[in-house]
């Protein structure tokens, strides 16, 4: 996945949009059995980032989401 070029800008909700639209969780290793970014998502806000939004949040979903899918 390609980062956007404006991510700096971008609040909480474009950033979660962006990855709910660029979602493959139905691709291999996944295989749809649940859908990554959401959880990857969630547990990036459970972890406590968020609160600004922008570049941090960005690579933390990032990050939990390469996390998810590299133990599933």
């Amino acid at each position: 996945m390609e980062q956007p070029i404006n991510v700096d800008d971008m609040s909480i909700r474009q950033i979660n949009a962006y990855f709910r639209q660029h979602d493959e969780s139905r691709l291999w290793p996944v295989c749809g059995r649940f859908n990554a970014a959401e959880r990857a998502i969630r547990r990036t806000r459970r972890n406590g980032f968020g609160a600004n939004g922008g570049l941090e949040y960005y690579l933390a979903v990032e990050s939990e989401l390469s996390r998810i899918v590299n133990a599933a």
